[in-house]
């Protein structure tokens, strides 16, 4: 069964994944798991899926309050006109060789 987020990730040989843990975090983990009636390493899986799925997500997605959201849309709808060091900066740019355009 596919859990949430899995559907992207590439079907390929299994692999193993050793981890050494207390007995007594192994048999809260196994009982964890036995309550939703699947085994230990499939909960171990799902485990370490969601884990990783909220790390990644908190690294990809820049949450921004109410107020900070409003200004980087109206930055974005209303641009202020360039400043003499950015207008220096573009000139520097261009004649740096790098530009493409």
């Amino acid at each position: 069964m596919r859990q949430a987020g899995e559907e992207s990730l590439p079907l390929s040989k299994h692999e193993r994944f050793e981890v050494r843990v207390p007995a007594a975090e192994k048999e809260y983990f196994r009982k964890a798991a036995k309550l939703q009636g699947i085994s230990l390493a499939d909960f171990m899986r799902a485990a370490c899926r969601e884990a990783a799925q909220r790390v990644l997500q908190e690294q990809e997605v820049i949450k921004l309050s109410r107020r900070d959201r409003e200004r980087f849309v109206t930055a974005l709808l209303n641009p202020p006109e360039p400043n003499a060091a950015l207008l220096a900066a573009a000139k520097r740019y261009k004649k740096s060789g790098l530009f493409r355009g």
